[in-house]
């Protein structure tokens, strides 16, 4: 059977690597290219990131593409520092080495996403696990290229009016409101969306059937990406736990939240998606309150011509099964 072709698009943080890991480990997946976009951190951290991660992997020959550095209207947005300075937790020796960038292809990346759906017409499935713009600075270079898709595995929005940024918005749309609006109006192809809320009401629990909380088992495995990712956890882990803790009227429960790779999960196997709901959606540009808001629209008041599937709960035996294989690599 042949393998389902992926290009990524990430501002690699933490919970992106863990995302990036678990299409590299996926034997049925071919990841075509991975594009970068400002969000967690600069967009050099971000490119930065993305080669360390393939080369931990040893899957250095996967391409990458510098995106866009700020959002697609108006000033940079300020980063934040949830994943430390450098979106890998500020925890990695060799941050001086310029090597990295003789490994970032000179295409921009949206060119290159318009280049690789050209030519794999309706095999790509894109997945989007940071701000929109460069999916929206490429519907704008060429207005054709989402048709050339085979799908959009998005994570970001939110379904119920909760925000992780401001009151209303989550982190990846906030960051770009109007890339994100240009996306869900403009992509016709099959869009799947993980939003912040479906991602927290499926945090995997801190306890297993062993006398180790899920998160310590999987990155204690023996393998260079578990190492990894232990490294580059050291520090926020402990904050996560206590902060989820602390703040369950919040995150829906105690538990750990790989947001990122619920996104990839649903592209490599739809079936950890046990249930959704299709519907029209749009981004809130207007207020103080609600801009980067993603409004569901369940009786179509907009009159929209298409719709996006809204991801509401998740296999987590199936997804914990491919996060585990995510860390036993190489």
């Amino acid at each position: 059977m042949a393998q389902k072709l992926l290009l990524i698009d990430t501002d690699c943080g933490i919970d992106d690597a863990q995302a990036i890991m678990m299409a590299l480990a996926e034997p049925t997946v071919k990841v075509v290219g991975i594009t970068c976009c400002f969000g967690n951190t600069t967009v050099d951290y971000v490119c930065q990131n993305v080669v360390k991660v393939l080369s931990v992997c040893e899957r250095s020959e996967i391409q990458v593409f510098r995106g866009a550095c700020c959002p697609l209207v108006g000033g940079k947005n300020d980063f934040t520092d949830h994943f430390g300075t450098d979106g890998l937790g500020d925890v990695l020796e060799d941050r001086d080495s310029e090597v990295w960038k003789d490994k970032i292809q000179k295409e921009h990346a949206a060119l290159a996403m318009i280049r690789l759906a050209s030519e794999n017409q309706g095999k790509i499935s894109l997945v989007a696990v940071g701000p929109l713009t460069n999916l929206a600075m490429a519907v704008r270079l060429d207005p054709t290229f989402p048709r050339n898709l085979k799908d959009l595995y998005i994570m970001g929005g939110n379904m119920e009016g909760k925000g992780n940024m401001t009151p209303c918005a989550e982190f990846n749309f906030v960051m770009d409101p109007e890339s994100a609006y240009v996306v869900l109006e403009e992509y016709l192809c099959p869009t799947h969306i993980a939003t912040w809320e479906f991602t927290c009401r499926n945090t995997l629990p801190w306890w297993l059937e062993i006398p180790l909380d899920a998160f310590t088992y999987m990155v204690n495995q023996d393998t260079a990406a578990a190492k990894f990712m232990k490294l580059i956890t050291s520090k926020c882990w402990a904050f996560s736990k206590t902060f989820g803790e602390n703040n369950r009227d919040v995150h829906f429960g105690q538990g750990f939240v790989p947001y990122d790779s619920f996104a990839v999960a649903a592209c490599i196997d739809q079936r950890t998606v046990t249930d959704s709901i299709q519907c029209p959606v749009r981004v809130e540009l207007q207020g103080s309150l609600g801009r980067g808001m993603l409004a569901l629209d369940p009786t179509n008041m907009l009159k929209k011509s298409h719709s996006a599937s809204v991801m509401k709960s998740c296999d987590q035996t199936k997804f914990c099964k491919l996060l585990m294989a995510s860390l036993n690599q190489p």
